[in-house]
């Protein structure tokens, strides 16, 4: 699966599972609402500093947010 796609997809089930909408996603990053919309529908590729900061917001390890379904380990250690 490309790299964008799992973000995608990580990207959107961490923000489901904090019980967030897109906006109170983007309004506790620093970003636009449009802009997380597009993340998860593979628009646009995010920088580190981007992805830091919806990690931070969701309260996740950021390498969880590339890490493959699969790969329980980058899902440890959560910030």
């Amino acid at each position: 699966m490309a790299l964008r796609q799992i973000l995608a997809d990580n990207l959107r089930r961490a923000r489901v599972a904090a019980g967030l909408s897109q906006e109170e996603l983007a309004d506790a990053a620093g970003v636009d609402r449009t802009y997380v919309s597009a993340l998860e529908r593979c628009k646009y590729a995010a920088s580190l500093d981007v992805m830091e900061r919806l990690a931070t917001a969701l309260s996740v390890n950021p390498a969880s947010l590339l890490a493959d379904v699969g790969d329980v380990s980058a899902h440890v250690g959560r910030t």
